[in-house]
Formats: C-alpha cells, sequence, structure tokens
C-alpha cells in the first residue's frame, strides 16, 4: 500500500542531478521531509491520489543551492564609505577588513546580519550554506547566536569561528572554544552544526595549526583555513619556511581528505598535485576573487585531477545564480576555451558535489531517500528549453528573482516568493541600524 501524507509537486521540468539529463512533465512525491518518488507527473498522479499536489506550471523543479563558503557578517560592509579601495590582497586585510569590518562585529551586528542572509539565501535558492565568522569582540557564544537564528529560519548550515592569533594568545585560543562549543551540539537531526576553522598560514603559527588539525580529528569534523587567496600567502610560506602554502600543510600532517582549503586561487603545479593525491576538498569564489583583485583560481586544472570542489559567494555577492554564471565564463576567458567549465560541471558544485565537498550526504539532488530541499525556478526563459540546453538556461537566464518558493527538509520556507513569517522591511531596517554602527569612528 502507498504511504499515505505525501505532497506531489508537478512542475513542466525537473533537473533532478547535473548527470541526469533534465526530464520534461516530470516531478517528486515529498514524504517525511525527504524525496519518496521522483517519476512522471502523470505516474505521480496515478499511484498518489489521495496526496496534496502543487501544480507548478512553467516552473522548473531543482535541488536547493549549496553555499560552501560564506561571511554572513560581510552583508554589513557592502557601500562602506572609504577614503580609497585597499590596492592589494595585503593591504584589503590590514587596512580594511580587519580593522573597518572584523575587529568591530559584535553580537548585535551578527544577529542583524544573519537575519537578513537567511532571507537573502532563500530568495535565491539557496538552502544549505558554509559560513566562517571572525569576530574578536563577539566571543563568546556568538556562533550559538548564529545557530538560533538560523534554526529559526530552517535553512540547513555548517557554521565556524576562524580562529588565528593575530589578536594574541587569548582571542585565539577562545576562537578554538568557540569552535568546540558549537561542536558539541552536532547532531545528525539538527540543521546546523560545527566544524574546526582557522584563517591561514601567515596568522596562525604550526603548533596552532596542529592543535586546531588535532581538535578537528578529535571531533571528526572538517578543518578550514583560507588558502593562497592573493599571491601574499604562498610567497610568505616560501620566504618564512622555503616552501608554499600547501608544501607547508602537508608538513604540517593537514593535507587530506579532512581539509577544506577555501580560496585557492594562486597554486604551483606541485600544489595541485598535492592537493589531488591527498584528497583535499576545496571551494571556489569566483566573484569575490575578482572584487578584492586575488585572480582566478584554477579550476578547471582541479576539476581535471578529481577534486572536489564547492562553490562559495564568500558573502559578496550570495545570489548562487550569479556565482554560478561568473564561475561558468570567467574561466572560458582565462583559457581561451569556450569548451572549459561546462554547464553542467557548474551547476554540479552548486548542489550535489558542493553537498558532499562539505561532508553532506542526502543532500542536493532530487532522489529518493534525498532530502527534500528544492527550489522552484520560473521556466520562461528568453528561447525554447530543451532537455540538451536546459541546465545552460539555468545558469545563463536566470537569478534570484526568479525563484518562486523553496522548500528545505519537506518545509516550504519560501512561497510564491515571500519568505514565509518574515518581514523583510523590518529585518533591513535593523541591518542598516546595525551597518551604521559599524561605519562610525566609534565601531
Amino acid at each position: 500500500m502507498p504511504s499515505k501524507g505525501g505532497l506531489v509537486i508537478q512542475p513542466d521540468w525537473l533537473i533532478s542531478e547535473s548527470s541526469e539529463t533534465p526530464k520534461e512533465n516530470w516531478g517528486v512525491r515529498v514524504c517525511d521531509g525527504k524525496i519518496h518518488t521522483v517519476a512522471p507527473n502523470k505516474e505521480l498522479e496515478t499511484k498518489f491520489p489521495e496526496d496534496e499536489v502543487v501544480l507548478a506550471e512553467g516552473q522548473v523543479l531543482m535541488p536547493g543551492f549549496v553555499n560552501g563558503h560564506v561571511h554572513m557578517y560581510g552583508v554589513l560592509a557592502h557601500g562602506i564609505p572609504l577614503e580609497s579601495a585597499p590596492s592589494d590582497f595585503w593591504s584589503f586585510l590590514e587596512k580594511f577588513w580587519w580593522p573597518l569590518v572584523e575587529d568591530r562585529i559584535d553580537h548585535k551586528m551578527i544577529s542583524a546580519a544573519t537575519d537578513w542572509i537567511c532571507s537573502e539565501m532563500l530568495l535565491t535558492g539557496t538552502t544549505t550554506f558554509c559560513d566562517v565568522l571572525e569576530a574578536p569582540k563577539s566571543l563568546p557564544e556568538s556562533l550559538l547566536l548564529e545557530k538560533e537564528i538560523i534554526e529559526s529560519r530552517g535553512l540547513r548550515a555548517l557554521l565556524s569561528f576562524e580562529a588565528n592569533e593575530r589578536s594574541g594568545h587569548e582571542i585565539a585560543q577562545r576562537g578554538l572554544d568557540e569552535n568546540i562549543r558549537l561542536i558539541e551540539t552536532n547532531n545528525s537531526e539538527n540543521l546546523v552544526a560545527g566544524f574546526m576553522s582557522v584563517h591561514t598560514t601567515f596568522t596562525c603559527s604550526d603548533d596552532f595549526l596542529r592543535k586546531a588539525f588535532e581538535l578537528a580529528e578529535e571531533n571528526n569534523v572538517l578543518f578550514h583555513a583560507h588558502c593562497n587567496e592573493g599571491v601574499y600567502e604562498g610567497e610568505w610560506c616560501e620566504k618564512a619556511y622555503g616552501h608554499r602554502t600547501f608544501e607547508h600543510y602537508e608538513k604540517l600532517g593537514i593535507n587530506g581528505s579532512r581539509f577544506l582549503a577555501s580560496q585557492c586561487v594562486h597554486l604551483s603545479e606541485r600544489e595541485i598535485e598535492l592537493i589531488s593525491s591527498a584528497g583535499t576538498r576545496c571551494v571556489h569564489m569566483p566573484l569575490s576573487n575578482c572584487e578584492v583583485g586575488g585572480g582566478i583560481a584554477p579550476i578547471p586544472e582541479l576539476l581535471e585531477q578529481g577534486v572536489a570542489i564547492s562553490l562559495g559567494s564568500d558573502g559578496y555577492i550570495n545570489d548562487m545564480f550569479e556565482v554560478m554564471r561568473g564561475a561558468f565564463l570567467i574561466h572560458k576567458a582565462r583559457l581561451q576555451n569556450p569548451q572549459t567549465m561546462k554547464a553542467e560541471q557548474v551547476f554540479e558544485m552548486a548542489t550535489l558535489a558542493g553537498a558532499k565537498t562539505l561532508g553532506l550526504e542526502n543532500i542536493g539532488a532530487l532522489k529518493s531517500g534525498f532530502t527534500a530541499d528544492l527550489q522552484l525556478v520560473n521556466a520562461n526563459f528568453p528561447t525554447p528549453s530543451s532537455k540538451e540546453n536546459l541546465i545552460e538556461q539555468v545558469i545563463l537566464h536566470r537569478s534570484g528573482h526568479h525563484v518562486d518558493s523553496v522548500m528545505i527538509a519537506g518545509e516550504w520556507r519560501l512561497k510564491n516568493g515571500e519568505v514565509l513569517g518574515i518581514d523583510l522591511e523590518e529585518q533591513r531596517e535593523a541591518l542598516h541600524i546595525q551597518a551604521k554602527r559599524l561605519w562610525s569612528e566609534n565601531g
């Protein structure tokens, strides 16, 4: 006997995952927060006549996006008045990001930013994200604050505090403690979990890096670090240690499948070999790498070596349609090859491959047994859609403005373009108040 109490969603098009051909007039049945059945719309009607039905005419049903790297607090810095823009990546950190942003962030700012970003994610089709917080002034319990807000909004997230020694030993230790405090709440039934994070080799001593990695191993969680975002870190490692960043992590015993390395823009051939052979995971931020003048990461080369890669916004432009579009286009320009970075590859990094890179199972595809994290997107494209061009149409001609509805773990969180139970104008006003506090001379 078929189970009762399900929800059947019947779109015009279904993208279950990038490795499968999109299907016309196919849909899904959702039951108990999971994808129960994927089948033609007519078959779903016949098999489950007692289910509630959502007729999604003129829409594409596809997995919710996985944003592999966010700084939620970063939204507070958008539009911050500056006398002059930073001249390079190091000056971006030293003269802008550290003193004017991270060192001023407190709980009120984190609360307003987290609340707003949750809505921003839902409005643009993201159901899962990985956030990294660095705000020394906010310790302790800043991650628990984020967790409470995110869970109340029904999103799925991995959270960490970017522990480092640039503010001294005491703050560094408090950063590690902050991560452990959240990790101890990890539970397979919860939407939000923690992991271990540090900043870079140039803000962390070897002993500190080893200590953080050992804590990640003891708690069986990912270890994250920013790597070679600009030319600075690789050159710094060569001067300090006689070898480059990933060679140093290899020497420390950190490079491996537990290592989640974000950015990875400036890599030597040896570093690409080490990343691939060790099974290190990477996150690619094409748009933010442009914004800070970091460069363009060798993502096609890493993919050719079988490296697991997720796409991330870095808290810059959080619309994953825009992030996908950036990844789809800039590597063609860098390599002068229009055949590189196929649409299916990019879509996979934003969904199933992104989830796998973050160590998440049964997330990122619309398959039987997978969690019902999904989105409905307007399918009224400028030109006719076909199974051969649908994914490329989505990447080139859609944005967050075209997202109609979002479901997470079987619960609608966005319906008909509206975030359920939320007053966006109240959120915006709260964010404006906290941004003005951040921008003021007193912080």
